[in-house]
């Protein structure tokens, strides 16, 4: 009797051990980040409405009706005049860009951002175990990964990983890899590195689907500290909560639909098809079918299937109509994400993207604010623009602890990526937008690009018209 006491007391022991260990192993396997570092160019490089102008001018092989698409492009892009671009566009060499510039942008980045940040972190190069870079249109040897592990002395032993076309979704699929790492090794402080190289990819041609690519895309970029620390929980910003991939390059048409390609005169530039919209639809649609389970309560899920079931039955009972038409389509989910989620941090792809969101999501202006400042103030970043976006909600204090926040991007491929972050602590860094954020949301978001060129739609002849004095 004694014997078998002790085998069950031993067997439940064992049990409890296993139990703690499946828990242990879990809280070691968590993936937080510590601290980010936006990056902000140099005043220098600001594109203010009349130099944007005059870029537009010396572009050779550009007529009226081109600057007339080019107007109607920037004014409803969303954009304002306060955003950065690369330097050989300042010194007029946009047109013929050589590597130099590229690696020089890219360093500019790197050695600003990710000094400040390992500086306020108090972290050293040489404890950084894994590297991620994602740069997605330019590729160099030495790679852009090993220059940062040259410049900042890292161990020799770091894990890097060096990611190019990979598009504007390419800082979640960074943090996919890291976030798996973390689940197979502990202790471990990672540094994602994200930003977009515009030198060498300027496109001097007059295809409209290639020029709309010059009007969207600016400089900026952002490196960010992540661990699986348990002994750091208390000093995190965000715990990953989940990440969702979704990949239609098996679609022909979501495929084509973002081509980095030459036109017809053999010119490169990035191609942005009219079927994008759609692509980028159908693939945020899937991603929210496979997200929703994982951040919805159970409650709203639930109601979910009672009114879809309801939805059926009254469908099924309803005597067909005969006649055409009548109904009018929508795209909004039947989803109230707002139930799961208390703050949206969207891709400031554009100001149709940030609209076609909202509209699917049901969300508000308030929500989605701090998209729409950031493709203000900062443009479309590609990769790193989520992080602008986090930073303006940062800077506004609106993160508190215990808050949750969905980040949604899209990229070429066709893909669309999303995560869920818990907020460890409230967050009131106001980052690169310190000394702008009071003056956001400005009055209005009127471009001035409208008042400064409206003319240009008045005008017929292309042989009859006079340029202003300031683009002479």
């Amino acid at each position: 009797m004694e014997f078998l006491t002790l085998l069950y007391a031993v067997s439940a022991l064992y049990l409890c051990f296993l139990v703690w260990r499946f828990f242990d192993q879990r809280r070691d396997q968590e993936c937080y980040i510590l601290d980010y570092q936006l990056y902000k160019p140099t005043n220098d490089r600001m594109l203010g409405t009349e130099f944007c102008g005059k870029i537009i001018k010396r572009t050779q092989n550009l007529g009226l009706n081109e600057y007339k698409f080019l107007l109607k492009a920037i004014v409803s892009s969303g954009i304002g005049e306060q955003t950065y671009a690369p330097r050989n566009i300042f010194e007029g060499r946009e047109a013929n860009p050589t590597m130099l510039d590229g690696i020089t942008e890219m360093e500019e980045f790197f050695n600003d951002s990710i000094a400040k940040l390992l500086d306020r972190s108090a972290i050293s190069p040489s404890e950084i175990d894994v590297l991620v870079v994602n740069i997605s249109m330019l590729a160099t040897i030495p790679s852009l990964s090993s220059r940062i592990i040259n410049h900042f002395k890292l161990r020799n032993d770091v894990k890097v990983y060096n990611l190019t076309g990979m598009g504007c979704s390419a800082s979640l699929i960074s943090l996919d890899i890291i976030k798996n790492i973390f689940m197979s090794q502990r202790n471990k402080y990672a540094l994602l590195v994200t930003s977009e190289s515009l030198s060498p990819n300027w496109y001097s041609g007059n295809d409209r689907s290639m020029i709309l690519a010059n009007c969207l895309f600016r400089s900026g970029g952002c490196a960010i500290l992540l661990t699986n620390k348990r002994s750091l929980k208390h000093k995190a910003k965000l715990r990953l909560k989940c990440l969702v991939r979704t990949h239609h390059g098996a679609r022909e048409e979501s495929y084509n639909c973002c081509v980095q390609k030459e036109d017809d005169q053999g010119r490169l530039g990035f191609y942005l098809g009219k079927n994008l919209p759609k692509a980028a639809t159908r693939a945020f649609v899937d991603n929210l079918r496979v997200l929703s389970p994982k951040i919805l309560p159970t409650r709203e899920l639930i109601r979910y299937l009672v009114m879809s079931l309801i939805k059926k039955v009254k469908q099924s009972s309803a005597p067909k109509s005969s006649s055409g038409g009548g109904g009018s389509s929508t795209t909004k989910s039947p989803l109230n994400f707002k139930t799961g989620v208390d703050h949206f941090c969207l891709h400031t792809g554009g100001k149709a993207v940030i609209d076609g969101i909202g509209m699917s999501l049901d969300l508000c202006e308030y929500d989605l604010e701090p998209a729409r400042m950031t493709l203000h103030r900062f443009g479309n970043t590609s990769a790193s623009s989520l992080w602008y976006v986090l930073g303006y909600m940062e800077a506004k204090k609106r993160l508190r602890k215990g808050d949750r926040m969905l980040m949604i991007s899209f990229g070429a491929g066709f893909k669309c990526n999303s995560c869920m972050w818990e907020v460890m602590n409230d967050l009131e860094d106001p980052n690169v937008w310190d000394d702008i954020i009071d003056d956001y949301p400005p009055e209005t978001l009127t471009n001035p690009f409208l008042e400064k060129y409206s003319w240009l739609n008045d005008v017929e002849d292309p042989n009859t018209y006079e340029l202003p004095d300031f683009l002479k």
